[in-house]
């Protein structure tokens, strides 16, 4: 589908949307039902788009809200209930307001956001006349005209600047995250315009319909003006100006209004990304099924007895008067009763504990002052806020290379021209006395080769007050080449859409740029066709990777030196680019220029066409040389890897550069080593049959290889495609075999289905790149990282998180993720924990209330004890580290612990339920046979059950928590302290049941008696097996949290504990050693691993 667009022409204007940009979900009128709705919408919305029953945990929070208001519902039925609506009612309602307050305030900043965007005063040009308006009432067609440092109100098309060589520059960092100037062109149609002209002007833009691709625009334009030629001409997104970004470094430009409102390519854009799912998620959803499952199954347990029980002995109780209404009362009131009473099985507070929990994890990576990067001055920053716990589990990273792992700095360091290596002897072809004598000495093909380096790219050089000329590259390697060829006397001094002067030796030389064919990741080189102003030949100028340039040889070049050269550049870990150059005939240019002209207005399939015409000119080239250029290592990196792979996670490279370049820098990151148990395995060939061989040679080979020897893949793009296409499965079986993969020649597609691959057999994933080609790959990954760097912000945008340096990296997996995983298992579970504590507690005592369905507990108990007393004491948690920072860094392999997922699991959870269901008994049964009397009161019984709840919480909270902090303490100690408060205060109120209750029970020993003996039964057994666990079978945890209390060493004081300490040094060692778990190409989840039993 097309647009057509008429400039400035409102008689012909289309009935597209005008400019107001609105990014709200709620209005004032509809903000309560409709926030009503998304909080409790049903479920089979989410299970009808994900085909899954395990979706992402925010379907099962509505899930719960809906379970829960349908159980406050039926507690509105006051024959059915057995306490008050309050008890689901008060915390359903507080979670409603936390929840649509967050809305509220997050939509309320995007309508003042709105606002101010849509009244920005902007000026538009009407019949040559300029006025103001506001940015709202821009239509498609309009002609706005911009003032350097406004930002651009829309999407246009770029008619005209105040640059004479009609050019400007943008900010572009609110699009796409890149901090460089871009350069914007005025098409050739309209670069000769005057003022005037360009406010009266006329004419049609044909383009395609709205999209969100920010780095296209396949579009023709038609001016009609008497003194121009009504000729179509080609746009580019190099003719465009986008909204959100900003007109820099030039006085003024104007444009013709191609997308307005939501429909630019920026409003395309937005949008609320599917939120992730984390492992820890997963588990928590299948246990919450679980628990309802048994929830159901008591309830009509409990019903049916419930009803046996009535029939058989309530109706004989005159006292109880049963109300006989039909026999739907005996199949439908007594099991409600009991599902009402059961309800609390499924912690209602769960929601808002683990996103209060999670949010503080995040935060705690944003303060966190050791990952930030002081050289640019960037803190880590968490972006999702949701999955800091997935971070503990990573197993497979998948990084890029260029300015991840390296600096991103390019330097110009060695060249090979007409086969003579210069830089060779001192690693600097810029000081190499035989080079710069050829330069002084005018040799024609080391002057061929600068003026490659000078003229074919992007660059923009740019003029100071001074008279000393900078330069502005989107891409580091075009700097660095022409900064070098600057330094070797070929200085590019001046530059617009048409034409470039350099400066040689003093002399200027002027040429006329014809055509730009730009590199694409698919064709990878570039190419430039100039007019020698001077003799008004045309030549082809052409860099590109050596795959790309040397085959295009000319017949007979001898080109066996240029492979040399790269083959000893790429052993360097240096990275190669390939000159070539080509005169062209004046008649062949032109038919050439003819069906490129052809190609270039082509609105459909565009990019294939210009390729196919590019690829018919780039041939039969000379070939000038080879250049060699330094991308060094960040500070840190070796470190990081070999600490990742010691933690047991399986760490790939994928890069765009050459196989070799790709390997030299995997040894000196440490990602392979020389060692004589590592072992490369290379899969590549000529033809299909050649490399898919190598594969199945590949995977042969690691299947039959001992587990201590430490393997590794390479291949490349061309080999990966092949692959994919004839025999995915034998490669999906080597992927999960390879601890490490060097994939070379990578397209930014291809990186995002290396991801997809490991993410289909169950491995949890972590890519992290810093440009704008790793974005797909971050996004496709579980965990995507963004590092801040030299190529922009576009992929520390896109990511969940963001660091200045991949170093960062080891703290925000071992030290962030590790600790956000122990915290989140614990509180998961604890939650369940204690519904499940207080359930058991009230089936026991429906048992001796005739099993009726009566509540032990009366309803501000029971709401004040998950909205208060057992809430705040499990936050305490998140400040809590079982082993130091520094024994987790010195001691990586714990990791293997988080990534086993052995804090929680089926039966770590089983350990908690048996724990829940115990203390149930030894509340109840010492609470009966103490208070259970002819004189004590139900309210009195109630409320000693509760404060048994509470002790035995609090001791379960301290003995849980590794390292205690003042906040700890008075969290929890303070929490129980409150509890008393409180009631002390409630039992004051003689309107209420529980008047003086409170105030007779803290009067009596027997009730302290009771507390103490209830914490002594219910703790000791507990502990008692904790000590006898750690003595004499202690996991690497339990090691190393012995080794920190004795300041490094373990003194033991007894035989006993000599021998236990002695097998727990070897157990350690053991772990240390590097063991993991056994490779095989059966996936296996790591959550089915077994796990150590929970306390």
């Amino acid at each position: 589908m097309k647009r057509f667009v008429y400039i400035n022409d409102d008689s012909r204007r289309h009935s597209y949307c005008d400019n107001r940009i609105s990014n709200t979900k709620y209005t004032l009128w509809n903000f309560l039902p409709k926030n009503l709705w998304e909080q409790f919408r049903f479920l089979l919305s989410g299970w009808a788009q994900h085909k899954t029953l395990f979706l992402p945990f925010d379907y099962f929070r509505r899930f719960m809200n809906q379970y829960f208001l349908l159980i406050a519902c039926l507690q509105l039925w006051s024959r059915i209930t057995p306490v008050s609506p309050a008890t689901t009612w008060g915390p359903l309602i507080i979670i409603f307001i936390v929840s649509a307050s967050k809305e509220a305030w997050d939509d309320y900043n995007r309508y003042l956001s709105d606002k101010k965007a849509n009244e920005r005063k902007v000026w538009l040009v009407k019949d040559g006349i300029r006025k103001q308006i506001k940015a709202q009432e821009i239509h498609v067609g309009d002609i706005v005209w911009l003032h350097e440092n406004d930002e651009i109100p829309c999407d246009l098309v770029l008619i005209g600047t105040s640059d004479p060589q009609g050019i400007c520059y943008v900010e572009t960092s609110a699009l796409d995250g890149e901090t460089d100037l871009k350069t914007r062109i005025v098409p050739s149609i309209s670069a000769n315009l005057s003022v005037k002209q360009l406010e009266k002007v006329k004419g049609v833009i044909e383009c395609p319909n709205p999209d969100n691709d920010i780095r296209r625009f396949d579009a023709n334009m038609r001016l009609f003006l008497p003194t121009i030629d009504n000729e179509k001409c080609p746009l580019t997104i190099n003719n465009t100006l986008l909204q959100s970004c900003y007109l820099r470094y030039t006085e003024w430009a104007c444009g013709v209004a191609v997308y307005t409102g939501n429909e630019t390519k920026s409003g395309m854009t937005r949008g609320t990304a599917e939120p992730k799912l984390t492992a820890a998620d997963v588990m928590i959803d299948k246990l919450t099924i679980a628990i309802f499952l048994l929830q159901i199954v008591v309830v009509l347990v409990l019903g049916y007895f419930g009803n046996i029980w009535k029939d058989t002995q309530g109706l004989k109780q005159w006292y109880l008067m049963y109300h006989v209404k039909g026999p739907w009362y005996d199949f439908l009131v007594i099991p409600l009763r009991f599902e009402l009473l059961c309800s609390i099985m499924i912690p209602i507070s769960i929601k808002v504990t683990l996103d209060l929990s999670k949010g503080v994890y995040a935060k705690f990576i944003d303060w966190d002052e050791q990952m930030f990067d002081w050289e640019t001055n960037t803190p880590a920053h968490s972006a999702n806020t949701a999955i800091s716990e997935d971070l503990g589990q990573v197993e497979y990273i998948l990084t890029d290379k260029t300015g991840t792992l390296t600096e991103n700095r390019m330097i110009f360091k060695q060249c090979c021209i007409s086969n003579t290596m210069y830089g060779s002897d001192n690693g600097d072809a810029l000081k190499d006395a035989r080079l710069l004598n050829a330069v002084s000495s005018n040799d024609p093909d080391v002057i061929k080769f600068l003026m490659v380096m000078a003229l074919c790219n992007t660059v923009v050089p740019v003029k100071s007050n001074d008279g000393t000329v900078s330069y502005k590259a989107q891409s580091q390697d075009e700097e660095a080449l022409v900064t070098a060829a600057s330094n070797l006397n070929m200085m590019l001094i001046s530059k617009d859409s048409s034409t470039a002067e350099i400066c040689f030796n003093g002399s200027k030389f002027l040429y006329e740029l014809l055509d730009i064919l730009e590199f694409t990741s698919d064709r990878k080189r570039m190419s430039v066709v100039v007019k020698d102003g001077q003799t008004g030949k045309i030549h082809l100028l052409s860099k590109g990777a050596d795959e790309a340039i040397l085959p295009r040889a000319y017949p007979g070049q001898q080109i066996q030196r240029y492979l040399e050269a790269v083959e000893m550049y790429s052993q360097l870990g240096l990275r190669t680019l390939c000159l070539g150059w080509r005169d062209l005939e004046e008649d062949e240019y032109k038919e050439w220029s003819k069906n490129f002209q052809e190609a270039s207005c082509s609105l459909d399939n565009r990019e294939s066409k210009i390729a196919k015409v590019c690829h018919g000119l780039e041939r039969d080239l000379y070939i000038l040389g080879v250049t060699a250029i330094e991308d060094r290592l960040q500070d840190g990196v070796p470190e990081t890897i070999k600490l990742l792979r010691n933690a047991g996670i399986n760490v790939w490279m994928l890069t765009g550069d050459k196989q070799n370049t790709a390997i030299q820098i995997g040894l000196l990151c440490n990602l392979i080593t020389s060692e004589p148990n590592s072992q490369l395995l290379p899969i590549s060939g000529k033809t299909e049959e050649d490399i898919l061989r190598s594969l199945d040679r590949a995977l042969l080979i690691t299947k039959n290889t001992c587990e201590t020897k430490d393997l590794a893949f390479v291949l490349d793009g061309r080999a990966l495609e092949i692959i994919l296409k004839h025999s995915k499965e034998s490669f999906t079986r080597l992927a999960m075999l390879s601890r490490t993969a060097i994939c070379c020649r990578m397209t930014p597609l291809q990186k995002a289905q290396l991801v997809a691959i490991l993410k289909s057999v169950g491995y949890l994933t972590l890519a992290i790149g810093d440009g704008g080609n790793d974005v797909r790959m971050i996004q496709e990954a579980n965990i995507g990282v963004g590092i801040s760097g030299r190529e922009g912000l576009q992929a520390a945008r896109a990511a969940d998180y963001s660091i200045g340096k991949f170093k960062f990296l080891k703290r925000l997996i071992l030290i962030h993720g590790r600790y956000s995983y122990n915290r989140t298992a614990f509180i998961s579970q604890y939650s369940f924990y204690k519904s499940l504590l207080i359930c058991f507690i009230q089936i026991l005592f429906a048992f001796f209330s005739g099993l009726s369905g009566t509540s032990l507990f009366n309803s501000i108990s029971l709401m004040a004890y998950n909205v208060f007393y057992t809430s705040l004491p499990v936050m305490t948690i998140i400040f809590d580290k079982d082993i130091s920072e520094t024994t987790i860094l010195q001691y990586p392999q714990i990791l293997q612990h988080s990534q086993a997922g052995r804090l929680l699991n089926r039966t770590t959870f089983c350990g908690w339920f048996g724990r829940s269901l115990y203390h149930a008994l030894v509340v109840f049964f010492i609470t009966v046979y103490a208070y259970a009397d002819e004189k004590s009161e139900m309210q009195e019984l109630s409320m000693v059950a509760l404060s048994g709840c509470i002790w035995l919480q609090a001791f379960v909270v301290t003995m849980d928590t590794n390292s205690f902090t003042y906040p700890q303490i008075i969290l929890i100690w303070g929490n129980f302290v409150a509890f008393y408060m409180i009631n002390l205060i409630l039992s004051a109120i003689p309107s209420l049941h529980m008047y003086t209750i409170m105030f007779r029970l803290c009067g009596q020993p027997s009730y302290w008696i009771t507390m103490a003996l209830t914490v002594a039964v219910g703790m000791g057994p507990v502990m008692a097996f904790r000590y006898f666990r750690n003595l004499y079978r202690p996991s690497a945890i339990n090691i190393l949290q012995q080794i920190e209390q004795s300041n490094g060493s373990i003194q033991p004081s007894r035989n006993v504990e000599s021998a236990a300490l002695k097998s727990a040094r070897t157990n350690l060692t053991n772990l240390l050693s590097g063991s993991r778990r056994k490779r095989s190409s059966d996936y296996q989840p790591l959550l089915s691993d077994p796990a150590e039993p929970a306390g």
